[in-house]
């Protein structure tokens, strides 16, 4: 897909918050009435105008050092509005995951299940792994009273648990990372995890979870738990299919989750026909992002699904791109998740909530409930690219990426906020 075609922005916005997304005019409309496509061109130069202006002052902002990668594009025209240093390609930590978000939709589907299964077979219970990182423990109770049922109907009474996460290969840490990820900013990534458990072997602290689960509901497991191929005959006794991948996106950008980011980026890999690894992964994103929708990947360098690698780089104007690709009328039904799920100034449990300390300034108060924007942090590197609705009634989106400001990171988020209001028009 080509940025320059022009677009109608569509998304029903599904937080509390967030104001209501409405379609612009189509192009043919504005082309039938020459005279209001030129009042509609003058307003637009002029408030953009004051827009642009106000960034470039604002992005010399001490709190945001001298290594800034930033655009604005209007979403109805693909028009940049402003740019700065837009094709400069700089560390953007998080904001790697909208790339793996539209590459998963994309591959898997918005409605792609991933599925837990448990197995039976010669006295021994096996837990198979299927990518899925919001498994909970509930989930597992569930498979274990599924599977209870079956041996008691067996007679049954004595099993064996091995867990099975060859879907994915022996973990590997990304170029980039640092070893004090694991097991806190990220986990080892296996096949099979444990919703919020931050330990080094996911796979056998979940087959430790379902065999006490099998315990506390009358069944003895004997020999601990180990790790094991499910055999060809065995019969499943149990299956758990996860949420929705639409909704599993949006739970990821929400919160940023990491673990969940790096499973989603191995299964694209498999659902593309590549190897479950970083490299697998990255190559399928980039295919999806140029192949299939024409993004420009000049200056890119992505090496996990996460953006915890500190090796790469990606310049601002990349990202908007990406972020435009999902309010193309042509591509929502597939990519309008990626939209509904980025964080929205001021909404609580998600990255840009209060607790977090954003969009509480004199600056960037007036933005609360306006924007919609992924949420970046690592040391040295703060990004923040979403879209907002501003004064001229019209969608932009943005990009801001900074590396190696001195500030404190708090006071950098707090300028790039800034600079997400002056988008906004709410601080002119």
């Amino acid at each position: 897909m080509s940025p320059s075609l022009r677009r109608v922005l569509v998304i029903v916005a599904t937080a509390p918050l967030a104001a209501t997304m409405l379609a612009a005019p189509s192009a043919v409309a504005v082309a039938a009435d020459p005279a209001a496509a030129q009042r509609s061109a003058t307003e637009l130069d002029r408030t953009d105008r004051k827009m642009a202006d106000n960034l470039d002052i604002r992005v010399r902002d001490r709190r945001l050092g001298g290594r800034v990668s930033g655009v604005v594009i209007d979403a109805k025209s693909d028009r940049t509005i402003w740019g700065h240093h837009a094709k400069t390609a700089l560390m953007p930590a998080s904001n790697v995951k909208l790339a793996t978000a539209v590459a998963a939709l994309t591959v898997l589907g918005p409605d792609h299940r991933f599925t837990t299964e448990v197995v039976h077979g010669h006295g021994t219970l096996t837990l198979v792994g299927g990518g899925d990182h919001t498994l909970t423990t509930g989930d597992l109770d569930a498979l274990a009273k599924d599977a209870v049922a079956g041996l008691k109907r067996a007679g049954v009474t004595s099993v064996r648990v091995r867990v099975d996460g060859r879907l994915f290969p022996r973990p590997t840490r990304a170029t980039g990372w640092k070893r004090g990820y694991y097991p806190g900013e990220v986990t080892p990534v296996r096949a099979l995890a444990v919703a919020g458990h931050a330990v080094m072997d996911t796979s056998l602290d979940a087959g430790q979870v379902f065999a006490r689960l099998l315990a506390q509901r009358g069944v003895t497991v004997t020999g601990g738990v180990n790790r094991g191929a499910a055999g060809a005959r065995d019969v499943t006794v149990g299956q758990h299919r996860s949420a929705k991948l639409s909704r599993i996106v949006r739970r990821m950008l929400k919160v940023s989750d990491n673990d969940i980011a790096e499973s989603l980026l191995r299964m694209t890999a498999l659902g593309a026909g590549r190897p479950a690894t970083f490299e697998g992964g990255t190559a399928a994103v980039r295919n999806v992002l140029s192949g299939t929708y024409g993004v420009s990947l000049a200056n890119f360098r992505m090496y996990d699904g996460s953006g915890l690698s500190r090796a790469t780089r990606i310049p601002a104007q990349t990202l908007a791109e990406i972020l435009d690709l999902t309010v193309d009328p042509r591509h929502t039904r597939t990519l309008k998740y990626v939209a509904d799920g980025l964080p929205v100034a001021g909404q609580r449990g998600s990255t840009l909530g209060p607790e977090w300390g954003r969009f509480d300034t004199a600056a960037s108060r007036c933005a609360v409930g306006k924007v919609r924007a992924k949420t970046g942090t690592l040391t040295g590197a703060i990004a923040l690219s979403g879209m907002t609705k501003a004064q001229d009634g019209r969608w932009k989106v943005f990009s801001f990426v900074e590396n190696g400001s001195p500030a404190a990171a708090s006071a950098t988020k707090d300028a790039l906020d800034g600079l997400a209001a002056t988008v906004n028009g709410c601080w002119a």
